[in-house]
């Protein structure tokens, strides 16, 4: 009889964890515990979206935006397909809450999905299916639409939206200022392992070819959100420099020497950084502020030194005494 209870017991358990693994098979697999936020800045334009999980390399699967459109966070047993065609359907004009509807009334499982969404006017919707592992829910507002699942309770997103309301500072800023409160507040009940930040704005990516103002992951991290803020602060450096440069290539020196000059002050001992600084110095009319620029970037990497005595866009300098002895 006790062997019998035994593999009666067996076959349960064993059922059970077939059924459930089947259910995950038909949501979409492994669920995405996640939190996030996607945002607009009204001032600047941009679009965004910071999220954290204990998921492997969450930034490659939840978060979504595009200039001209919006930001899309798409997790729980997600459904990736919400993030590029709520994008496709924000930027045909319907809102988000429109978009919303359209993706869940196609979707098989929308009971497993969770996903947030604000477009380029501001609007924003936020949707937690009710098959979603608890706690799950979300908070929306203008520009704004948070969410988050399997986690430690409901004051997780009612703390990211208190403080990304509350600090000032740049969209990437409030971002990771939010993660960062949520995390704080107890975060995904499983632990961290992965973060990711992205910022989009027409033009801001490099060369001015793309959208992509900031895009940074942590894939797999015991600390996530130190590696996510050491990212972000160069990130953010990068994002003026890039500014600044695809300005002086366009030719328009005095919107170009504010975004390089505040680049710099994010990173003052970057060589190649003070280096283009002092191009961007000198088509600004600005000689004596280029040689120094110049001077700091020779003295921390010498290498440059060849460089800049070929370099066409520092022509102005050649004749220079100062110039010739800096480069020699």
């Amino acid at each position: 009889m006790d062997r019998l209870r035994t593999l009666i017991c067996v076959i349960c358990v064993l059922s059970v964890e077939l059924l459930v693994a089947a259910a995950a098979q038909g949501s979409g697999g492994q669920p995405i515990a996640t939190f996030s936020i996607v945002a607009r800045d009204s001032l600047s334009g941009e679009c965004g979206v910071a999220v954290a999980s204990r998921f492997f390399a969450v930034g490659s699967v939840v978060p979504w935006a595009r200039a001209g459109a919006g930001a899309v966070a798409t997790q729980s047993f997600c459904n990736t397909t919400f993030g590029w065609r709520g994008l496709d359907l924000m930027q045909q004009g319907l809102t988000p809450q429109e978009a919303l509807t359209v993706l869940l009334r196609g979707d098989s499982d929308p009971e497993h999905r969770q996903v947030g969404m604000v477009a380029a006017d501001g609007q924003s919707v936020t949707y937690t299916g009710k098959a979603c592992i608890p706690w799950a829910g979300g908070r929306s507002g203008r520009n704004y639409a948070l969410q988050g699942n399997i986690l430690t309770g409901e004051q997780v997103v009612i703390d990211m939206e208190r403080v990304f309301l509350t600090t000032s500072g740049t969209l990437a800023d409030r971002l990771y200022a939010a993660l960062k409160a949520g995390d704080a507040a107890g975060g995904d009940s499983r632990g961290r392992q992965s973060a990711a930040l992205l910022v989009v704005k027409e033009g801001a990516g490099y060369g001015g070819f793309t959208d992509r103002a900031i895009d940074i992951r942590v894939d797999d991290h015991p600390e996530p959100f130190l590696e996510l803020k050491r990212l972000l602060d160069y990130a953010q450096m990068n994002y003026a420099w890039n500014e600044g440069w695809t300005l002086f290539t366009k030719k328009q020196f005095a919107a170009a020497l504010p975004k390089i000059e505040h680049a710099a002050l994010l990173a003052p001992q970057n060589p190649e950084l003070l280096y283009d600084l002092a191009v961007i110095r000198l088509a600004g009319g600005r000689r004596e502020e280029s040689l120094a620029a110049l001077r700091q970037a020779v003295t921390l990497n010498e290498k440059l030194k060849k460089q800049a005595s070929q370099d066409a866009d520092l022509t102005l300098l050649r004749t220079d005494p100062r110039f010739q002895q800096l480069v020699k």
